[in-house]
């Protein structure tokens, strides 16, 4: 599975046509099992517990959060009520479609797909020119989703095996599953930030061992909160928010966050990778079993492709109609017409409905109905369930790789975002506190001493002054002319110190919510590059 990530990392590059790289690491998880029959088989199980932990964790720690609150109204209805929807609209209509399964089945069915998967939303846009509203709003949407999407698969499983449902013990699960693993991911992260702290400042800082501390924390909350029965997937995205916030502490020293920031890349590079990877390996096997008991109930096994576009046509449908109601009822909550470049297009709005790709947490989340009912009968058409909601997977990736280039396509970001406002003023307070920290040193050293040395002292500060003029990260090099050592020691404390207050400014304005945390990460990554060159 490393060796079909490589791969698809260089063929991607060299395929002279934009191929989704998502979609080309399922062909050769296809052509892996299916041709040379060396496929590794998924338990959902391991799945979810190496997988989605690191991964969800990753993205609750860099969503912006700005955003993230901006569009909470949008993101709650696409997150829960479109899964309610779709859940309901789509198991009805499925159950029609194929009367031999069940409606307990379908309604499970339904509910399995509703969720978008952030891994594959994010291997979808990444490569296209997508406004960050847009961005926003398909990320935050496929990080909360999950859990209501789960929760009534959960349910539709045990209506299927028990031939009974309760409306209101379903609400009371979904509210202890989505509440106690949002509870549990932020307590987790916050107690094991605050023991971290407070054993650093008493024993130092290492930073390998911080990498390895913050790989820990998702498997910590995740573990925590399926041992008391809730969401764990919800527990890993909150742990991800709470570290955000954690972040802005700045706690951590530059090498550590450099160590730390290439480490999580390749995690996520990884991870992504094999997902797909492992998705397109189980296609030969889905495909094979589904074909068979189609047979087996005297239907056409060429029906099934069929079925399974008229599923994801149902649910861009339904998801369309959720976005056109939100973003009209998000005006009449605000009582305000939005400016032209912030209004939600029907080209917008058609390319979120796109955007709702699905992936491996869908056939992961299928693969664990069960085999048998209670009595010892085969599940009802279990592994024609499990192709339909492999085929809408594919569907999807590919719907939304051909449809989305072309609907965004002339649609440019704002020339003047929030977040470039964000940065020059981020800049301003940064040049100030550097300033005024530096300033102060050279008051305490004319206070110390007034000799030639602390005269050199002054020409040392006047050019580091000089240099902050510069944008972040371009500051000019240290002194390096060799006629006195201590100048450039003094020089190298100067910028170590001017670094620190700036960092502090950031971080400060980030706590009051001034900038976004975004900002924050993206300008103090420079800090830290301009500190750990200097050491």
């Amino acid at each position: 599975m490393l060796g079909a990530v490589l791969v698809s990392g260089a063929a991607v590059r060299v395929i002279p046509w934009p191929v989704p790289l998502p979609l080309l690491q399922i062909a050769l998880g296809f052509l892996i099992a299916g041709v040379f029959e060396r496929g590794v088989r998924l338990d959902p199980d391991v799945f979810f517990l190496l997988f989605l932990p690191p991964l969800l964790f990753l993205d609750g720690w860099h969503i912006p959060k700005d955003m993230l609150r901006r569009d909470k109204l949008g993101i709650f209805q696409l997150s829960v009520v479109l899964v309610v929807m779709t859940v309901v609209g789509a198991g009805y209509a499925i159950h029609w479609m194929i009367p031999s399964m069940p409606l307990a089945v379908a309604f499970a069915l339904a509910a399995i797909i509703s969720p978008t998967d952030p891994v594959a939303v994010a291997g979808i846009t990444r490569r296209l020119t997508v406004p960050r509203r847009i961005t926003s709003i398909l990320e935050g949407e496929a990080l909360f989703n999950d859990a209501s999407g789960l929760v009534a698969f959960r349910i539709a499983i045990a209506a299927a095996m028990t031939g009974a449902f309760s409306l209101s013990s379903a609400v009371m699960s979904f509210l202890w599953v989505a509440g106690a693993g949002l509870a549990t991911g932020a307590l987790v992260t916050a107690a094991v930030m605050r023991l971290r702290d407070g054993f650093t400042k008493r024993f130092g800082e290492e930073p390998r061992s911080e990498v390895l501390l913050s790989l820990l924390i998702p498997f910590a909350a995740y573990f925590l909160a399926e041992h008391v029965g809730a969401s764990g997937i919800l527990a890993a995205v909150a742990a991800g928010v709470t570290m955000s916030y954690a972040e802005l502490s700045g706690r951590v020293s530059a090498f550590a966050r450099m160590q730390r920031q290439a480490v999580w890349d390749m995690v996520q590079f990884v991870l992504n990778g094999i997902m797909f990877v492992l998705l397109g390996e189980q296609l030969p096997r889905v495909f094979r079993a589904a074909a068979r008991t189609v047979t087996q109930a005297g239907d056409d096994p060429w029906l099934l492709p069929v079925y399974a576009l008229l599923i994801w046509l149902m649910l861009a449908a339904l998801r369309l109609a959720c976005i056109f109601v939100s973003v009209r009822l998000a005006r009449i909550v605000r009582n305000a017409t939005p400016p032209p470049e912030a209004r939600a297009t029907p080209r917008i709005m058609l390319a979120l409905s796109l955007g709702g790709v699905r992936g491996a947490v869908t056939l992961a989340g299928v693969m664990t109905l069960p085999l048998l009912l209670p009595g010892g009968e085969a599940f009802p058409a279990r592994d024609l369930a499990i192709f339909l909601a492999a085929a809408v997977i594919i569907i999807s990736l590919v719907g939304a790789s051909i449809g989305m280039p072309r609907l965004l396509k002339g649609i440019e970001p704002a020339r003047s975002s929030p977040h470039q406002r964000q940065r020059e003023f981020a800049r301003q307070a940064a040049h100030r506190a550097a300033v005024n920290r530096i300033s102060t040193i050279l008051d305490a050293q004319r206070e110390e001493d007034s000799s030639l040395e602390a005269r050199r002292y002054m020409d040392v500060v006047d050019q580091v002054l000089a240099g902050l003029h510069e944008p972040l990260g371009h500051a000019a090099e240290p002194a390096g002319d060799g006629h006195k050592p201590v100048r450039r020691d003094v020089e190298r404390a100067m910028r170590r110190a001017a670094i620190e207050a700036s960092r502090e400014a950031i971080y400060k304005l980030a706590r009051e919510r001034e900038i976004s945390d975004e900002v924050a990460r993206d300008m103090v990554r420079l800090l830290d590059l301009e500190e750990v060159r200097l050491a």
